[in-house]
């Protein structure tokens, strides 16, 4: 082997031992999980990783807890979703209503809110990892019911999953945003009407 060989090992070395995206975000889970805060010069500790390198992999402080909190918004609407039987807009309805349920009974969540209700309203509300994935995974339902003949809808799939994450988001936080309580009941009546009626010129997929 060559020098020029062997400092090519020895550099590809180095960097496949820097942990991965996918590490940084499964440590971070871990602490939420654990009901700790997410700290980055921790999470660099940990992972035997600098801050500069940290902030490359995943962004700043606030992506990476979208990140997790995407994340374990997946698991929970699969977890909610999984059992529904019904279909077309009853079943929309049906795993939105578990699903917003399960979010707000989550103990990690619960734990993340009380320390911080700020930080957690901005990164949950704004576009972002949370929103994405969170729109994505109703426009595949709202899809497969319309594949399926269950369901049509005026406006794209895609379009008619945004609305519904921002309806969803800002009656299940009422608490967090300045009313008294969460109002998820208030919420499905809204998407009821947005998914429940006919399109009037034919249905977009």
């Amino acid at each position: 082997m060559t020098v020029d060989e062997a400092g090519a090992v020895d550099r590809a070395t180095r960097v496949s031992s820097v942990p991965s995206v996918d590490d940084v975000i499964g440590a971070a889970t871990r602490h939420y999980l654990r009901g700790e805060p997410i700290d980055m010069s921790e999470l660099a500790v940990e992972l035997g990783m600098s801050r500069a390198t940290l902030y490359r992999r995943v962004g700043n402080h606030e992506r990476l807890v979208g990140l997790v909190l995407a994340g374990r918004t997946e698991r929970t609407y699969r977890e909610a979703s999984a059992g529904v039987r019904e279909r077309g807009p009853a079943r929309v309805l049906a795993v939105l209503n578990r699903f917003m349920h399960a979010v707000l009974a989550t103990e990690p969540l619960k734990r993340f809110i009380a320390r911080d209700p700020v930080l957690y309203i901005r990164v949950a509300t704004a576009p972002g990892p949370i929103e994405q994935r969170s729109t994505e995974l109703i426009a595949a339902m709202l899809r497969e019911e319309i594949e399926a003949g269950h369901l049509q809808l005026r406006v794209p799939a895609d379009v008619m999953a945004q609305a519904i994450v921002r309806v969803a988001d800002s009656f299940m936080y009422a608490h967090l945003l300045g009313h008294e309580q969460t109002r998820i009941d208030t919420a499905l009546e809204v998407i009821a009407l947005l998914v429940d009626a006919a399109p009037a010129g034919g249905s977009f997929r």
